[in-house]
């Protein structure tokens, strides 16, 4: 296991050549997917452990886990029995920097971020997919929607989709300079009126009914949409206001001519990723092996 791990990247990327592309032919697009895990472990000396929050806490849990977080990159491939489903390529461990002092000088990584190792996912799995020729898609959850990670992977390429701030600070398109009146300096990035989604949110009025296949059955949402500038993302983004049954939701993309209907279904196909992950994991206990002091302290050669 400790032979396989260290080429983990090499064996990924086999995989990922000879068994997923021969599945992925056909597919309009590729669509990338983002999410990072915890996997409980135990014990006061497992490599890399700590304290994170936990996602699912259930009725009784308690709102933190001791264990590891990976950061997973996947693949959505549509199955015509099973529906979307999400093919883990790589993962990334992640330490929190205060934990990493708990880590042996030879064995210690750099800190990184979970943004840091999403991007490094990223940029792993675009050469890989490059030559493929199809437009390529990323899916992350909300707590990916920043600067540190939607510029890295808008200059890679990729078209973004995920899950946008209520308190967003998103600002109106740039006024268009008519030809031949262009005065001094660089055209306006950004517009000069601020974009309440509150606002647009509470509003009863501009709802579109439409239909759409959301989690393989038909759905019927009522939504929003509209254009706009943010800073995070450099530029102008598709923004969609979705009502559910606890309220409004926000969505964008980074390409300003995608559909409702793709940013929705993509949103959707991302949690078929949650739903593989605990399986992914759960094959990756050797990651959460005991430090060398733990076999020293009982005689363990």
């Amino acid at each position: 296991m400790a032979a396989t791990g260290k080429k983990a990247e090499t064996v990924a990327a086999y995989l990922v050549l000879w068994v997923i592309k021969p599945l992925a032919v056909g597919a309009g697009r590729l669509t990338l997917a983002i999410d990072d895990t915890p996997t409980r472990r135990y014990g006061p000396h497992v490599q890399g452990a700590g304290v994170h929050h936990n996602p699912t806490p259930g009725p009784a849990g308690s709102p933190h886990v001791y264990g590891h977080v990976f950061v997973v990159l996947g693949l959505l491939l549509a199955h015509p029995a099973w529906g979307v489903v999400a093919l883990p390529l790589l993962s990334r461990l992640y330490v929190r920097e205060k934990d990493l002092p708990g880590i042996g000088p030879k064995h210690r990584p750099e800190f990184r971020t979970k943004l840091e190792l999403a991007v490094e996912l990223l940029r792993w799995a675009k050469p890989l997919l490059r030559s493929w020729g199809q437009a390529l898609w990323v899916v992350a959850d909300g707590a990916y929607a920043k600067k540190e990670f939607l510029r890295p992977a808008i200059a890679l390429g990729l078209t973004v989709v995920s899950r946008l701030r209520c308190d967003a600070a998103l600002r109106s398109l740039p006024p268009e300079i008519p030809e031949g009146r262009r005065g001094r300096g660089r055209p306006r990035t950004y517009g000069p009126d601020r974009i309440s989604l509150a606002k647009r949110g509470g509003q009863r009025r501009g709802w579109t009914a439409g239909e759409f296949t959301l989690y393989g059955e038909s759905a019927t949402k009522r939504y929003k949409t509209f254009l706009a500038t943010w800073r995070p993302a450099g530029g102008v983004i598709r923004v969609v206001l979705v009502v559910e049954p606890t309220g409004w939701r926000a969505f964008f993309c980074t390409d300003p001519s995608a559909s409702v209907a793709d940013i929705l279904t993509t949103v959707a196909d991302r949690f078929s990723l949650e739903k593989d992950q605990p399986h992914y994991t759960s094959r990756h206990r050797w990651c959460g092996a005991r430090t060398p002091d733990y076999h020293r302290r009982r005689g363990v050669a």
